[in-house]
């Protein structure tokens, strides 16, 4: 399958789901729940996503909703897939359980048709995630995975390629940390404003501070194995060999600025360990 695609983005609400910065997605409604008779009612203070369980709701979704879902529940339902398309907000087209990848394109080129090609894929329920990574290669649309069922997915979902994570209440936590941090490792960004710029170096910041933060435990832990200990038994010989390989990694700051980064770590680290060796 081609990766040449163009990328295409939709804006959901406020955010920017395609090419760029994973995004989370939360605020979805679901209609075809017991006791959602009045659409209206349900949705007065506005929703992100909302899926209807028939014709009547469309209006109310229409407006009150950011975009609207076609459930894998009744996607064989064309009539009301027509409907859903034509409202004029993004879409969000489920997978089908056990629906193949070429259904699944051909349903969102369906309702392509119908929105100005506002459509994003979304793989729900036991997430394939070679087949999520698949339907963004094969069609340059975005990709959602809903990790509500198993918010434990969602670091695996971002790294396979999912442009945003849909999530309820319970799950937040774990899905803003995956497309935080996983999101800075694997997804490159182009920021096109100075806001957009700080918000890319913020979510590298937070995937940085954690890997120090797990890189002076380690550290600490080498310190006991040691026979000599602390300050007195670096080992200047592989501290060099560590800024080299580095080095491999970011070319473009090369040795010479990152042999003094690479000193203030470990001096840090080696500070933290007397400490806590002070506090025993």
């Amino acid at each position: 399958m081609s990766t040449t695609l163009r990328r295409r983005v939709v804006s959901l609400g406020g955010l920017r789901v395609g090419d760029g910065p994973a995004v989370l997605v939360s605020g979805r409604v679901n209609l075809r729940g017991p006791g959602q008779a009045d659409a209206s009612a349900v949705l007065r203070d506005g929703a992100t996503l909302v899926e209807p369980s028939r014709a009547d709701d469309l209006p109310a979704i229409a407006a009150h909703a950011d975009g609207v879902v076609v459930g894998a529940a009744w996607t064989r339902d064309i009539p009301l897939v027509r409907a859903v398309a034509g409202l004029g907000l993004p879409v969000v087209v489920e997978r089908r359980p056990s629906g193949s990848l070429e259904e699944w394109l051909a349903l969102a080129d369906y309702c392509a048709l119908e929105n100005d090609d506002q459509v994003i894929l979304c793989e729900q329920g036991r997430l394939d995630l070679g087949l999520l990574r698949a339907a963004r290669e094969a069609s340059g649309r975005p990709v959602v995975a809903d990790v509500s069922q198993d918010p434990g997915l969602s670091a695996a979902a971002v790294a396979a390629g999912a442009d945003g994570l849909l999530v309820d209440g319970s799950g937040t936590r774990e899905a803003q940390d995956a497309v935080t941090l996983v999101g800075a490792l694997l997804r490159p960004e182009l920021p096109a404003t100075l806001e957009e710029s700080r918000q890319a170096i913020d979510r590298v910041d937070a995937a940085l501070a954690t890997l120090l933060e797990r890189r002076a435990a380690l550290a600490g832990v080498v310190q006991t194995l040691k026979p000599v200990g602390g300050f007195a038994g670096r080992d200047m010989a592989r501290e060099r060999a560590l800024v080299a390989r580095m080095a491999q990694r970011a070319p473009e700051l090369g040795e010479a600025r990152l042999a003094p980064i690479m000193n203030a770590v470990i001096e840090a680290g080696l500070h933290l360990s007397e400490e806590r060796s002070a506090r025993t």
